[in-house]
């Protein structure tokens, strides 16, 4: 983008949202109201710098603020480096002091401060404003002061929110630390076109690294990890997830060396679009050094996660397992559906990876066995397999019409992993101590899970 002014042009350095297209939908709005609720380092500090130069250079007053001197900074840097070029030629002046850059003798102008209550923003005024990490504001901040702004020019508002969680709660200063989600279903079911909402998570940034993904990722609760980098702020009861047994605080564990002599398992995924794979070490005492002192014979540990995506041979695919179990003895691999995936099952075979069809013909069966395992907290996975963690904290019962959960799995054909984990949690030797004989079953009753 270039501005001109006596003839010359001069260059805005804009980054470039078509590689982000989460990102450009955004941007590229036109509705009035937009909130956008996307997890961390999702690229919406940087969306929203992008919008807010455009609406600058389009000739708006333009006001972010956000509770933090931090999230401030990110901000203030894109819209500087956009702006480097024309405040340099004296087209716009730029006022370090207070974070503006404005055009000389007019109204135009783009601010960034830091503000979190009704208060903290008045004092300024905007024909588009930015509300940025809007959860942690008082909800004040727009009904009293943001909102009333706008009205003599029916200025645009952008709202930016990651769902609250446990390490926010204490710098919040909303009285209802649900009042940015609350916005954004209403915004959801508006029909009159003013507000459009807008989701996505931290993996759909295609400019941020999966291991710096992995970095921020590692040390974070479940219920962290659904809400800060899947962007999921469901009021969901714990009885509705299907992992609900899986102890993270115990059962998620740093990574350490596998002996080579532990017995190695499978468990495949097949598909074109969205092959799976894990690795899972059956334990043998002593443990090696790094091991969760707690560890017991015959537990197991999840510690290789294999997501390739789309477009790969089953060739590259089996020399992609052989290279993951260098110098260890795979022991046994199953996968697929029980009846109708035997042809697939064959050709790995023949190709030179056996894969066993399930021990377990039931899919009900198959995950109550591996609910068991995780009850009695046989099964480990070690921290950076960060897909298979965020299936687990967002795999969820299907609910009846009075939100009851079924016996089937919510949107089930997206946790590839998962169903990994089951085909090889059906092998007979993974069968948990408090299993009764008999055929398994995943009722549940009262909201409660029951075992028959």
């Amino acid at each position: 983008m270039t501005v001109a002014q006596a003839q010359r042009e001069y260059l805005v350095h804009l980054r470039n949202s078509s590689n982000h297209p989460f990102q450009a939908a955004f941007i590229n709005s036109k509705a009035k109201r937009k909130i956008v609720k996307a997890g961390r380092r999702s690229g919406k500090t940087v969306g929203a710098a992008t919008s807010d130069v455009q609406s600058f250079l389009a000739g708006k007053r333009v006001l972010y603020a956000t509770p933090t001197d931090e999230q401030k900074g990110k901000y203030w840097f894109e819209v500087k480096r956009a702006l480097a070029e024309p405040v340099k030629a004296g087209v716009f002046k730029l006022n370090e002091a207070e974070d503006y850059v404005e055009r000389p003798g007019t109204e135009n102008r783009i601010k960034a401060k830091t503000a979190w209550n009704a208060d903290s923003l008045r004092g300024d005024y905007a024909d588009k404003l930015t509300l940025d990490e809007w959860q942690l504001m008082n909800e004040d901040t727009w009904g009293e002061v943001g909102a009333p702004m706008l009205l003599d020019n029916n200025g645009d508002a952008l709202f930016i929110y990651t769902p609250p969680s446990l390490r926010t709660a204490g710098v919040s200063k909303a009285r209802d630390p649900r009042h940015a989600s609350k916005m954004f279903k209403a915004a959801l079911t508006d029909t009159t076109g003013l507000w459009q909402a807008f989701h996505f998570t931290s993996h759909d940034n295609p400019f941020i690294s999966a291991e710096a993904l992995q970095l921020i990722s590692t040390d974070m609760s479940l219920e962290s990890y659904r809400r800060e980098i899947m962007a999921e702020d469901d009021e969901i009861e714990t009885s509705w997830l299907v992992h609900s047994k899986f102890n993270e605080t115990l059962c998620k564990v740093k990574r350490f060396d596998i002996p080579k002599n532990w017995d190695i398992f499978s468990g495949h995924d097949f598909g074109s679009a969205n092959p799976a794979g894990l690795f899972i070490a059956r334990v043998k005492l002593p443990l090696p050094s790094g091991a969760p002192a707690y560890m017991r014979q015959n537990d197991l540990v999840i510690f290789r996660e294999y997501a390739p995506g789309a477009g790969f041979s089953m060739i590259q695919h089996i020399e992609r397992f052989k290279e993951l179990t260098t110098d260890y003895q795979v022991k046994r691999s199953r996968g697929g559906n029980l009846t109708t995936e035997d042809e697939i099952r064959q050709g790995y075979g023949s190709a030179g990876w056996t894969i066993l069809p399930p021990g377990l013909d039931k899919k009900n069966s198959q995950i109550d066995r591996m609910i068991s395992l995780e009850e009695c907290n046989k099964l480990y996975i070690v921290e950076d397999l960060w897909r298979l963690l965020s299936e687990i904290s967002n795999c969820m019962w299907k609910l009846d019409t009075n939100n009851k959960p079924t016996n089937d799995i919510k949107d089930e054909q997206v946790y590839h992993l998962l169903a990994c984990l089951r085909y090889i949690a059906s092998d007979n030797e993974f069968k948990p101590e408090t299993v009764t004989v008999g055929k398994p079953s995943s009722i549940r009753s009262n909201s409660s899970y029951r075992r028959n």
